[in-house]
């Protein structure tokens, strides 16, 4: 039940993950060039996670060590399939998708994908403290 429950969380994430890509795109590319836009893009979309998890998590889930690492799980789960989905239906090729995920191209996507999974466990620590 709390691994449902912490879905509203992840929702949370497609808008600002949208707004994002939209701010890598038209702006931080025409300042960064595209490596260096991907990179802070990269970043700045997992501080915000991070944010997102810290503001809202605790107050909607109450939830132990184990739920963590299976709230983190189902959290990578739908980011990577949602990641695919809307790339391949907006017509980006299945290499290129994959691409994002070496980070020695200057995209820090696997970041993104590594803190959506971790987010769970370290606001669980937090909060335990």
């Amino acid at each position: 039940m709390n691994v449902l429950r912490s879905l509203l969380v992840w929702l949370c994430f497609i808008p600002v993950a949208i707004l994002n890509g939209g701010l890598r795109q038209y702006v931080l590319d025409r300042c960064l060039g595209e490596v260096g836009a991907n990179a802070l893009s990269g970043v700045l979309l997992s501080l915000f996670i991070l944010l997102i998890s810290w503001l809202l998590l605790p107050r909607i889930v109450r939830y132990n060590r184990k739920e963590s690492y299976q709230i983190g799980i189902v959290w990578m789960l739908l980011t990577i399939g949602f990641e695919f989905t809307f790339g391949l239906t907006s017509g980006i090729s299945f290499q290129e998708l994959l691409s994002a995920y070496n980070p020695m191209s200057g995209n820090l996507w696997l970041l993104v994908v590594v803190t959506t999974f971790g987010a769970p466990r370290l606001i669980y620590e937090k909060e335990r403290r």
